[in-house]
This record gives C-alpha cells, sequence and structure tokens, in this order.
C-alpha cells in the first residue's frame, strides 16, 4: 500500500489549467508549450498516475493521448494506479472519447515536455534509456507537483510558486519575466526616467515607456562610452526631451517636422561622435529599410559619414508577439536590442560590417 499512499492529491484539469498561467507568465521562455491545454492535460495525467520523481512511476506521451473526461473523473487511487500500468499495453481502451489522437504523441513529448516542461525544471526526464525506447520517461519534479496541491491557495500558492521560479528558472527567464511584469503594471503616474547627466524625466504610462526607460538607463550604459540623450518622444509624437544645442554643437539639426524615430542618442567618447537612432517598439513601428533610408538622408545632409551613425529597434523581449510580428521588416545594418536581456545585441549584417561602432563590438 505504499505506493498508493504516495500519490499525489486528486486535482482536475481546470484546476491545473487554472494555475500554469500564474506559474509561467508572461515572459517565460516558450511560454505557450507550458500553458496551453495540452500542457495542462499532460500535468494532469502525470499527477493522477503518480508520475513525480522518486516514486518510480514515469509518464508516456500515451498515458495522455489515451485518457478520457470518464477515466479522469475516476480519482480513487486503485484506479489511477490501474491506468498508469494498462494504458501502456497495445490495444487498451476505457470508456469514453479520448482526449487525443494517437498523432497528438509528438506535440506532447517535443513542444509540451521537452521544449516546455522539461527545459523550465518542472519535468525530470529519464537518462538511463536508450532514445529509442518506448519505456516512459517523463516524472514532475517533487517542487513543481507541490504546486498543484489541492490545498494550496492565496497567499500560499502566490509564495509557492515565487519560490519554485527562483530556484527552477534561469537568470535570464526570470529577468525575461520582471521586464514584462513592468511593462505590464506600469504606474499610472508614468515612468521616471534617469538620463545619462543625472536629470530625469517623467513618462506616460504603458509598455513604451519601460522600453524607452531600459533603452537610456540600461542600453546606453552598456554599449556606449559617453552617452546624451539628443531627443526623445512618445507616442502621438509627444516631445519629452530635446537637446538642439548639443546637437548642433556635433554638427546635426533636428527638425521634429522630420519624421524622427523615437529615440537619438549620441557617444561622445571618441574622437568622433557616434549618433544612434532608436526606434522603441511595443506593437509595431521597427527600423525598417524605409525609415532607415530617410534617416540618413538626415545625417547625410549634416555630413555625417555612415560609419558614424548606428540603428537600433528595442522591443520589451524577443518572445514577444511585437518582435515577431515586426522581424521580418528589419532593415540590414542595423541592431536589436532586448530589454530583458540587456547584455546583448542581435545584428543584422548585410553585404558589408554592419553600420555603426557600439561599444563591445
Amino acid at each position: 500500500m505504499k505506493e498508493v499512499r504516495e500519490l499525489p492529491g486528486y486535482v482536475t484539469r481546470e484546476e491545473i489549467a487554472e494555475r500554469l498561467p500564474l506559474i509561467f507568465p508572461d515572459g517565460t521562455p516558450n511560454r505557450n508549450y507550458c500553458i496551453r491545454e495540452l500542457a495542462a492535460s499532460t500535468i494532469f495525467t502525470m499527477l493522477y498516475i503518480g508520475a513525480v520523481e522518486g516514486s518510480g512511476r514515469f509518464l508516456a506521451p500515451k498515458h495522455v493521448y489515451r485518457m478520457t473526461d470518464e477515466q479522469a473523473k475516476k480519482g480513487d487511487p486503485g484506479s489511477r494506479l490501474a491506468y498508469a500500468k494498462e494504458a501502456l499495453k497495445p490495444g487498451f481502451h476505457t470508456p469514453g472519447h479520448r482526449w487525443y489522437a494517437d498523432n497528438t504523441r509528438e506535440p506532447i513529448r517535443d513542444e509540451t515536455l521537452r521544449e516546455g516542461l522539461v527545459a523550465t525544471g518542472a519535468v525530470h526526464l529519464r537518462t538511463d534509456l536508450p532514445t529509442t525506447s518506448s519505456k516512459p520517461r517523463y516524472a514532475l519534479t517533487p517542487s513543481f507537483a507541490a504546486l498543484f496541491e489541492p490545498g494550496l491557495k492565496s497567499d500560499e500558492l502566490e509564495l509557492a510558486i515565487e519560490t519554485w521560479r527562483k530556484a527552477n528558472l534561469s537568470r535570464g527567464a526570470l529577468a525575461r519575466i520582471a521586464i514584462q511584469q513592468s511593462g505590464a503594471a506600469a504606474s499610472k503616474d508614468g515612468v521616471v526616467v534617469t538620463f545619462p547627466n543625472g536629470e530625469t524625466r517623467r513618462l506616460a504610462p504603458g509598455p513604451s515607456s519601460v522600453i524607452s526607460q531600459a533603452v537610456i538607463e540600461e542600453f546606453s550604459r552598456r554599449f556606449l562610452i559617453e552617452p546624451v540623450v539628443l531627443w526623445l518622444s512618445e507616442s502621438g509624437n509627444k516631445v519629452v526631451s530635446r537637446d538642439d544645442a548639443l546637437a548642433a554643437k556635433i554638427g546635426l539639426t533636428i527638425e521634429p517636422d522630420k519624421n524622427l524615430p523615437d529615440m537619438i542618442l549620441a557617444d561622445l567618447g571618441e574622437d568622433e561622435p557616434l549618433i544612434i537612432f532608436v526606434e522603441v517598439v511595443a506593437t509595431d513601428g521597427p527600423i525598417s529599410d524605409r525609415r532607415q533610408k530617410a534617416l540618413l538622408k538626415l545625417t547625410d545632409a549634416a555630413g555625417f559619414p555612415r560609419d558614424q551613425v548606428a540603428f537600433v529597434t528595442a522591443y520589451a523581449d524577443r518572445s514577444t508577439p511585437a518582435f515577431k510580428k515586426t522581424v521580418d521588416n528589419l532593415a540590414w545594418h542595423s541592431f536589436v536590442w532586448f530589454a530583458s536581456e540587456p547584455n546583448h545585441l542581435l545584428i543584422f549584417r548585410g553585404e558589408q560590417n554592419a553600420t555603426g561602432g557600439l561599444k563591445g563590438l
């Protein structure tokens, strides 16, 4: 009877589906694989049969796609353990309509498990089996299984989830989650930005302002030697800050009616200044070929060599719909920067070296 007592508490698939978006918030790598119905079905089945690391029981994809509503309602330990063994046998049939067809094996194995739950530390993968073996090989980690205890509610659940995230998600994943949450919860009073010279400006609330703040406070510090902000605007073409005197000193004329980008930075740390045009993308509007050509006309007219001009499109995170929507329109000879991964740049090189001389490249 020891094996029976070790079965996790019974929890419905619907309850699991409600908790998954809380455990895996926006910014989690491959989040869709972790929170969709197929993920809830897989986790339900693992808990149902007791496939938790250390129990000696493991899940195979067929446990999931052979499950039915009728079987799932049988919550007594005997029925659950019987299903764990019988569902693996050829020709197995249980009353009711199967949750999924046999050809769901690959999405369960490759997406939900390996790319989703295994990659985030929620599921343990057996390594003592040949890759060609059909034996069950997946089990929930005990700490993740504990997040679905039926009695875990409210503040206690929130604390357990936060503890699990800190212990299992990478620093990069946690950073991506944090930037997404800060964008979603930007204060109604706006976002306060500290400029490189120590001055502050208050931007309107919203995700674009959070990205702009990150560009000024994080990007410029990491990739420019002596950064300054020449121009900063918000949605609706509201000018937050402009420095015509400094721009004129380095030979650049800022004309608002010239369809300027969200931000113009300059790096004064070298003998010749570097001009950086930045587009902040929360929904749309990257540095496209058309935008790049229009902005180069401005710097050409000012007499700037093109190797002293750089173009950056800034996003909150590479998992956001905004990046996936606009990546096809990004211009060659430009950079992409993600606020959630501030130490990295994505470089779109053309036939020659990418335009610009950002520090560290």
